[in-house]
């Protein structure tokens, strides 16, 4: 019986372009895997602002291949709800700051009545409020001589007292000069200028007292603003005084849940800056 030859195979590897070849196919398959993964994930565990950040890194990093993009995933009904309840808590912190704001405000006219309740009685001041907040009136008599721009001692004392009270609040002030129609003489050669002047005489005592001057306006008015008829004494004695306007109302705008502010809240007509009529 003959011997059986055992040929050897000797083994011959791929030549170097074949190897690179399945090296490269090998490289992507494995890239490609780990981004389906980390996809996957990221699609388990929802949220919005880490997956778009992983969108946008993985997005850079497949830059290089044409037709590679990651889709962005449409709203949730999660996020949805989210949205809504973060509307309706800001909703509900505008109210609360508002009925803060209100709150102040009553106090503070409470304390300047108190302050100013014997020249209420007398009929030289008086406090109101309104749409525009609080109105303070003081009669002209008391605070200067006719004709003249200069406090006088006991004015100071009564504009001091106010300034106290409204130097820890935080609403803006409008210290308005009204003078009657008769025209002004001396140095101050209209009532514009005497309205003006008066204005911030008044408007520097409360600058000294320590409130600041960004919360501070002084406007003169002259005769464009009368209280009662200039063709009697009477009448032109009521209209001669200073306005304190103290701007209690509400900046915000407390806007419904799902909505977004419109813009700032509106200022009420007739203020100034406020003031002056809205055009």
């Amino acid at each position: 019986m003959g011997r059986r030859t055992v040929r050897k195979r000797r083994y011959v590897p791929d030549s170097d372009e074949n190897h690179d070849r399945w090296l490269i196919s090998y490289a992507d398959l494995v890239t490609l895997l780990f981004a389906f993964f980390v996809v996957m994930y990221a699609i388990s565990q929802v949220n919005d602002g880490k997956y778009r950040t992983l969108s946008q890194s993985l997005n850079s990093a497949f830059a290089a291949r044409e037709g590679v993009r990651l889709i962005e995933l449409p709203a949730t009904d999660q996020s949805a709800r989210m949205q809504v309840e973060i509307d309706e808590l800001r909703a509900h912190r505008a109210a609360q700051k508002a009925q803060e704001r209100r709150e102040r405000a009553d106090k503070a006219a409470k304390d300047i009545q108190q302050a100013l309740s014997a020249l209420t009685r007398e009929g030289l001041a008086s406090v109101t409020q309104g749409a525009l907040g609080i109105t303070v009136d003081l009669d002209a008599k008391f605070l200067f001589g006719p004709g003249e721009s200069v406090l006088e001692p006991a004015a100071q004392d009564i504009i001091g007292a106010i300034a106290r009270v409204l130097l820890y609040t935080d609403f803006p002030l409008v210290i308005e000069g009204h003078t009657d129609n008769v025209p002004a003489g001396g140095r101050l050669g209209s009532n514009w200028e005497l309205s003006a002047v008066r204005a911030g005489a008044v408007t520097r005592v409360f600058a000294d007292e320590g409130i600041l001057s960004t919360r501070l306006t002084a406007a003169g008015l002259a005769d464009q603003r009368p209280l009662a008829d200039n063709a009697t004494e009477e009448g032109r004695a009521k209209n001669r005084r200073v306005s304190i306007r103290i701007e209690t109302y509400s900046t915000d705008r407390v806007t419904a849940p799902g909505q977004t502010p419109s813009g700032p809240a509106d200022v009420p007509e007739g203020s100034l800056g406020s003031s002056f009529p809205k055009l």
